[in-house]
């Protein structure tokens, strides 16, 4: 097989030796020992007489990457009978294997394969007997691999069976003698009147104005539902993939460019916040608060929040007892706080309270929330200039101007120290290495060495402008009240916009892009990317919850009435029965996500139960 370029297997080369249905409950019977989880095993022949062989691989995840050493065998002494070495590969993303030898005059072929997790096989290198400079490769499959995706089948399946169950219950309980005991014992009171949810939701009363006359915020004259569902979705999420996701490598964050499930749920959180900010301070504006008082509440609010990511939620508590020596400053709180901090100031400067009868009769009108609003957007642009600048034109030492790589083995292994590159530069230097993530999810593919937060300061501008973003929906709320397709049709077109820039940023591509829609940077197209998905996301849910009425928004509204407790409880009792227990086998995606499934759904129940009792932590 000659080898000038990339070999991918024939599928008349590949000889599979079993199909076997396997069950879970032999998976780790048939697991070859010591795999672990996403991996299987490859049995390498070296049936090349005199010549040692050199296997390096690449998986096609990591862009511009090294190969990397994956394992030597020794020549074979004697005609057929080869050296064999047995050697676990990754399983998660296709890899290429490039074979090296030390025999002369001739080249080893590549291959491109993907492995199965917890498959057995066998990579046989040997010489055609017409022609010592011609080798062949094949792939063999000794043993068939198992599928690690049937687990999230199966959880789909009984999620959809409780769903089902509760949905007949409901109809049931329509007959009018059942509905009454029902409501007479569900609802003791009117439980809305009582909700203040935090991060700068619309809420009925108010505790700051208690010498002000109580009004309700209202679109038409009740609570956006939406609102509420649309956070305790993207928490819930946020709580799923914290802690662990099944190990699925979709459900973890990205290692560098790109977008997975884990992603997407902190700017949709952030989108919300800026929206909430909108439609509460225009409320509390209303009722005569002074914003005077309203920017005292923010920044006690930032405040609580920021210490709350210091003291209780620190990832760096895994290095010794808290000290100076090793706090991270960073974190999701943090940046939460800050943010909030930031736009609802800027939202105090320029709002005026809505009045209920406003009109939009004249095409000024039809964009006022806008056009009202022109020097918010000149702030926004200016900050965004400032990451623009700052990202492409700073200098920072040995890594080149605008860098925007892992470092690592990237790049091809030229920038090994400029993770990040402005980024973790700023970082760096105004934190110091020790106060920022020191597990970054670069370093596992692009094997980076150097510290970095992805809730770093320069990120922080762009996730300002993600709450910015948020806030344009609160005020298409506040300006076209119980105007539904109006609504919806301005969220279609933000929608529109956004995924144009991000088009235009990326080229419609994972890491060719201008700029490459990145979490850790918080890229620019990374904010406009998840901001299209935003708007079309609380557009469905507007659409279902608050205008049809055909879903209630449950079980997400729950943990959304009670997103800061939520998230802090499960930060905080994350090792702790019921939420973790010792699995009997702990390489089993289906383990993992068993437990990972029934810890969200617990706090799902808690947010339901502290809802019933209205209980709400509010900041």
């Amino acid at each position: 097989m000659s080898c000038s370029g990339l070999c991918r297997l024939s599928p008349f080369k590949i000889l599979t030796y079993a199909f076997l249905s396997i069950s879970a409950s032999d998976l780790s019977r048939r697991r070859p020992l010591g795999l672990k989880i996403d991996q299987a095993l490859l049995l390498v022949h070296n049936e090349l007489i005199h010549e040692n062989l050199t296997v390096s691989w690449l998986s096609d995840s990591c862009y511009q990457c090294l190969y990397q050493d994956l394992v030597s065998v020794p020549m074979s002494n004697t005609s057929g009978k080869p050296s064999i070495v047995a050697v676990a590969v990754d399983s998660q993303h296709p890899i290429t294997l490039h074979l090296n030898g030390t025999g002369a005059g001739r080249e080893l072929p590549r291959i491109h394969y993907h492995f199965g997790e917890f498959g057995n096989y066998s990579l046989v290198v040997k010489s055609f007997a017409s022609s010592t400079k011609m080798i062949s490769c094949d792939i063999i499959i000794n043993e068939s691999p198992v599928n690690s995706h049937l687990p999230i089948l199966y959880a789909f399946l009984i999620y959809v069976g409780v769903l089902s169950i509760l949905t007949v219950g409901r109809v049931f309980v329509i007959i009018d003698p059942i509905r009454n005991w029902f409501y007479k014992k569900l609802h003791p009171g009117d439980t809305d009147r009582l909700i203040n949810s935090e991060l700068g939701s619309p809420t009925r009363t108010d505790s700051t104005s208690s010498d002000v006359p109580a009004t309700t915020w209202t679109v038409s004259q009740r609570r956006l539902r939406s609102l509420d569902t649309f956070r305790g979705l993207s928490l819930i999420i946020m709580v799923f993939v914290n802690y662990g996701g099944g190990k699925y490598w979709f459900f973890k964050h990205q290692s560098w460019n790109g977008l997975t499930l884990a992603d997407l749920v902190f700017p949709w959180f952030v989108f919300i916040m800026g929206t909430s900010i909108s439609l509460s301070l225009n409320s509390m504006l209303r009722r005569g608060c002074s914003k005077w008082k309203v920017l005292g509440k923010a920044l006690w609010r930032s405040f609580l929040l920021f210490l709350i990511g210091i003291v209780i939620i620190n990832p760096n508590y895994c290095l010794g007892p808290l000290s100076w020596g090793n706090l991270r400053i960073p974190g999701v709180l943090q940046r939460l706080g800050f943010t909030y901090l930031v736009v609802a100031v800027l939202e105090l400067l320029f709002a005026k309270a809505v009045a209920e009868n406003d009109t939009l009769e004249t095409p000024y009108f039809a964009l006022r929330d806008i056009l009202l609003y022109w020097p918010q957007w000149v702030f926004i642009l200016t900050l965004e200039a400032t990451w623009l600048g700052l990202t492409f034109l700073l200098i920072v030492p040995g890594c080149p101007k605008g860098y925007l790589g892992p470092g690592g083995i990237g790049d091809f292994g030229k920038y090994p120290n400029c993770t990040g590159g402005a980024a973790g530069y700023i970082d760096h230097l105004l934190l110091g290495e020790k106060h920022i993530y020191q597990h970054p999810s670069s370093n596992v593919l692009y094997q980076t060495t150097v510290a970095y937060d992805p809730e770093g300061i320069l990120g922080t501008i762009n996730s300002i402008c993600m709450a910015f973003f948020g806030l344009q929906a609160g005020k298409i709320f506040l300006f076209y009240k119980d105007q539904h397709k109006q609504i919806m049709s301005r969220f279609f077109i933000w929608s529109v916009v956004m995924g144009i820039i991000s088009a235009i940023l990326t080229k419609c591509s994972k890491d060719e892009g201008y700029i490459p829609a990145n979490k850790n940077l918080w890229s620019i197209s990374y904010v406009t990317t998840l901001s299209c998905f935003a708007y079309l996301l609380l557009l469905l849910i507007y659409y279902l919850v608050d205008v049809k009425k055909w879903w209630s928004g449950a079980p997400f509204f729950y943990p959304g009435m009670n997103s800061i407790l939520v998230y802090v409880g499960h930060e905080v009792f994350e090792n702790y029965f019921p939420f973790k227990w010792k699995m009997k086998d702990s390489q089993s995606h289906g383990e993992h996500l068993a437990q990972n499934l029934v810890a969200t759904s617990i706090w799902v129940i808690i947010s339901y139960l502290l809802y019933r009792k209205r209980i709400f932590w509010k900041i």
